[in-house]
C-alpha cells in the first residue's frame, strides 16, 4: 500500500472533510477510484449519524417536555431544540392571542435584535400568518424576494434588523386551532428539505402537546387537591412513557386512577388494549365530535376521547363504568389521550429509524456480503440478531398486494425483514427452510388476505452464505411463479428433481434419498431386491405380467413388493409427477452406482 492510500484511509478515519479526500484523488489520479469509494462511505457514514443525531434529539425533546412544569420553560426548550436540530442561525416561536386579534413573539434563540424579539403582528399578516391561516408548514429561501405572503412595514424592519434571508414556519395546532408558529431562519439563502420540515413539523406537534398540558396545569394551579391530584396522574403516565411502558401500560394505569375500564384503539377502530373487560370500539360520530372539539365527549356507554397530534387522528381512548366526571377527571381523562398521542408518536418515531436501520442492514448483507462481514455482523448484534447463527432466507411475492403491505405483515414473523429488489425478504432463525416457507406462506396469505408465494434457502451462516441464499431463493421463488403454484411456500428441496436442476450446488445424493431413501434402506437392512423391483416394473412400463417375467418370480410376489414400496414412499408414489421423480432418483443411484 503506497503513502497515498495510507493517507486517504487516515484521512477517512479521522473525518475528514469531502474537500480533504478528494484532494487525495487530485495529487495522485490512479487513487481516483478509492477516493470515490471512500466519498461515498463518508457520506453514507454522515447520514447514519446524523439520524442517529435526530432521533437522540427527538428523544431528549420528548424527555424534557415531559419533565417541566411551567410554560415559559416548555417554550425555552422547545425553540432551543430547534435551533439545534436543524443547524438554524436564529428560531423562535410565535403564540396567537384570538381575543385580541394579534400574533406575538413569545421565545427567540439566537436573536441580537431586541426589535425583532419584540415584533407585534396582525393575524394573518407575514409569512407567520400564512402558516396560521393554512395549517401547513411553509418556507422561503429569500424572505424579502417572496410575494406569496403579506409582507408589512413592521415584520419587514424587525426581519431585516435581524439579519434574516432563509424561514421556515410550521404550524402549532391542537385539533383544528392553530395556536402558534415555530420557525427556524438562517442569515444566508437556504433551502429547507423535506426531512427538515418533517423534523420540525414533528417538534412543533411534540410542542403543542406540551404547551397544552403546560396551559392546562396552569389553569388548575388554583385547586390544590385537584392540581396535586393531576400531577401524580401525569407524573406516573409520563415515567411510564419514558421508562418504555407501552399502550396497554398506560391504559391501566388511567383505569386506575379514574376508577373505570379503559380502552384504546388506532384510527381503524382496532383494540390497542386488551383490558377485561374490553370496552367497546367507540362510534365513529363520537370520535369525530371529540376531534373537533378537542374535549372528551359522553355517549351512553361512557366517555370518547380522539387521540390526535396536530390535525392527525391517530386514534381513540375510551372510558366505560363512569357515567359522570367532574372537571377535574374529565381533564385528566383529555391528559390521558394527549399522553397516548404522546406515546404513539414517540413509538412511531422509533419504528422509522430501526425500521431503516435494518433496512440498510438488508441492503449491505445481500449487495456487499464481503466487504466488511464483522461490521455486518456487529450491526445485526446491535438490532438482536445473531447472524452467526443458522438462518433461512425468504423471499416473499403477493401479485398486486402493495410491498410496503406485504413487508410490515413479514417483519411480524421474521428476525430481519425488508424491500429489497422489489421483492420482499425475510430472514428467520431456522434449520429447514422448506417447512417453514410453507407455514410463512400461510401466514402472509391470512394478515394480507391474499396468496402470498415464498421461496426459501438454507440455513445459512453468516453474510456471505445469507447473500448466497438470498440468490437460490430468488430461483425457487420464480420456478413457484413458472409451475403455477401461486399462494405456496418451498425450498429447493420441495421443488423435487427441479430443485436439483435449478439449486446452485446440485445436491444429486440429497435428492436420491429425499426420493427412493426409505427403499434404499429397506433393501439395505432386509436383504430385499425393492430397488430391482421398481427398475424392472418402471422398464415394463406398469407392467406386472411383464415385470414379473423379468423378475423371475410369480405375479402375486411383484405385488405384494409393490405395496410394500408404497407403505414406504407413500401411497401416491405412482402419480405421474412422484413417478417421474421416483425413475430419475433410480437412474442417478444406478449412475452413480456404476460410476
Amino acid at each position: 500500500m503506497n503513502d497515498d492510500a495510507v493517507r486517504l484511509l487516515d484521512l477517512l478515519a479521522s473525518g475528514a472533510s469531502s474537500e480533504q479526500l478528494a484532494h487525495v484523488a487530485v495529487e495522485n489520479p490512479q487513487l481516483r477510484e478509492a477516493t470515490s469509494l471512500a466519498l461515498r462511505i463518508q457520506a453514507t457514514l454522515s447520514a447514519h449519524r446524523r439520524r442517529e443525531a435526530e432521533l437522540s434529539a427527538l428523544f431528549d425533546t420528548a424527555s424534557d417536555l415531559a419533565r417541566l412544569r411551567d410554560t415559559d420553560g416548555v417554550l425555552r426548550s422547545i425553540v432551543r431544540r430547534a435551533r439545534m436540530l436543524l443547524g438554524a442561525d436564529v428560531s423562535y416561536l410565535s403564540l396567537n392571542d384570538e381575543a385580541a386579534g394579534r400574533t406575538y413573539m413569545r421565545v427567540t434563540d439566537g436573536s441580537v435584535s431586541a426589535l425583532f424579539q419584540k415584533v407585534t403582528l396582525g393575524m394573518g399578516e407575514g409569512l407567520g400568518g400564512l402558516v396560521a391561516q393554512t395549517a401547513q408548514p411553509y418556507a422561503t429561501r429569500d424572505y424579502f424576494g417572496d410575494e406569496r405572503f403579506q409582507h408589512t412595514w413592521p415584520i419587514d424592519s424587525a426581519v431585516r434588523d435581524e439579519g434574516l434571508t432563509a424561514i421556515l414556519g410550521v404550524p402549532l395546532a391542537l385539533g383544528d386551532q392553530v395556536i402558534g408558529v415555530l420557525y427556524a431562519s438562517d442569515r444566508t439563502r437556504r433551502e429547507f428539505t423535506p426531512d427538515e420540515i418533517a423534523l420540525l413539523s414533528s417538534l412543533a406537534d411534540h410542542a403543542a402537546i406540551a404547551l397544552d398540558n403546560a396551559a392546562l396545569l396552569e389553569e388548575i394551579s388554583a385547586h390544590s387537591s385537584a392540581l396535586h391530584r393531576a400531577e401524580e396522574a401525569h407524573d406516573r403516565l409520563m415515567d411510564l412513557v419514558l421508562r418504555g411502558g407501552d399502550v396497554p401500560e398506560v391504559a391501566a394505569a388511567v383505569a386506575d386512577v379514574l376508577h373505570g375500564a379503559i380502552g384504546m384503539f388506532d384510527a381503524d377502530g382496532t383494540a390497542l388494549t386488551n383490558a377485561t373487560p374490553v370496552p367497546p370500539a367507540p362510534p365513529a360520530e363520537a370520535v369525530a365530535t371529540s376531534r373537533a372539539a378537542g374535549r372528551a365527549v359522553s355517549t351512553s356507554d361512557g366517555w370518547v376521547c380522539a387521540v390526535q397530534a396536530g390535525p392527525e387522528l391517530l386514534g381513540s381512548i375510551v372510558l366505560a363504568g363512569r357515567a359522570d366526571l367532574v372537571d377535574a377527571d374529565r381533564r385528566l381523562f383529555e391528559r390521558a389521550a394527549v399522553v397516548t398521542a404522546l406515546l404513539l408518536m414517540l413509538r412511531r418515531s422509533v419504528a422509522k429509524a430501526e425500521d431503516e436501520v435494518r433496512g440498510e442492514l438488508l441492503t449491505d448483507l445481500l449487495t456487499a456480503p464481503d466487504r466488511n462481514p464483522g461490521a455486518l455482523l456487529a450491526r445485526a448484534e446491535r438490532l438482536g440478531l445473531d447472524l452467526v447463527e443458522p438462518h433461512a432466507v425468504l423471499i416473499a411475492h403477493a401479485g398486486e398486494v402493495p410491498r410496503t403491505r406485504l413487508a410490515v405483515a413479514a417483519g411480524r414473523l421474521a428476525a430481519l425483514a425488508g424491500i429489497h429488489a422489489e421483492e420482499v425478504v425475510l430472514l428467520v432463525p431456522a434449520g429447514d427452510p422448506g417447512p417453514l416457507a410453507a407455514r410463512i406462506a400461510e401466514a402472509l396469505r391470512s394478515a394480507v388476505d391474499g396468496p402470498v408465494t415464498v421461496g426459501a434457502a438454507g440455513p445459512a451462516h453468516g453474510p456471505q452464505e445469507i447473500a448466497a441464499a438470498h440468490a437460490e431463493a430468488a430461483r425457487c421463488l420464480r420456478a413457484l411463479l413458472a409451475l403455477g403454484r401461486i399462494g405456496e411456500g418451498a425450498s429447493m428441496a420441495g421443488l423435487g428433481f427441479l430443485g436439483v436442476l435449478l439449486g446452485e450446488h446440485n445436491d444429486l445424493s440429497g435428492f436420491v434419498r429425499r426420493t427412493i431413501g426409505p427403499v434404499l434402506d429397506y433393501d439395505a437392512r432386509r436383504g430385499t431386491e425393492l430397488v430391482g423391483t421398481l427398475n424392472a416394473y418402471f422398464a415394463a412400463g406398469g407392467n406386472l405380467s411383464r415385470a414379473k417375467g423379468v423378475l423371475h418370480v410369480h405375479v402375486n410376489t411383484v405385488v405384494q413388493r409393490l405395496d410394500r414400496i408404497g407403505s414406504l414412499l407413500g401411497s401416491d408414489w405412482q402419480t405421474p409427477d412422484r413417478a417421474l421423480e421416483v425413475q430419475l432418483a433410480l437412474r442417478l443411484h444406478t449412475l452413480r452406482g456404476s460410476a
